[in-house]
């Protein structure tokens, strides 16, 4: 096999392992740090933004975690919490945009951040 022949064929492979990443959007709790996103998940019993308050609140930053309307791309799954309100996975999430009212998509600086999302429980 040529020298040629074999880096496409390397190539080729290596594009077939690839995974796209698909950019979501929604609303979700975001966080700066995992740590943040685990405590606002043992605080969550009913009202979202009271979890948030008291975690801004010790983490002393008003913006520590926050209710967004997001558009990211899912990373790793980092953790997994449990309370009251459920089981949630604590996942690294790049936030490329913000949500308008309008429902458009305004790019934003990217950044890694933490985000919950609930685990859907079936009974056994």
């Amino acid at each position: 096999m040529t020298f040629a022949l074999r880096i496409a064929v390397l190539l080729l492979l290596m594009c077939a392992t690839a995974r796209a990443q698909e950019i979501e959007t929604g609303v979700n709790v975001i966080c700066d740090t995992r740590q943040q996103a685990e405590r606002i998940a043992a605080l969550l019993e009913g009202d979202t933004q009271v979890a948030i308050g008291t975690v801004n609140a010790e983490a002393r930053d008003p913006t520590a975690c926050a209710m967004l309307n997001v558009a990211y791309v899912r990373g790793a799954k980092v953790g997994t919490a449990r309370s009251k309100a459920g089981t949630f996975d604590i996942v690294e999430v790049l936030v490329v945009g913000y949500v308008s009212q309008a429902g458009r998509v305004q790019l934003a600086k990217k950044a890694l951040y933490f985000a919950l999302f609930k685990v859907e429980e079936q009974d056994a």
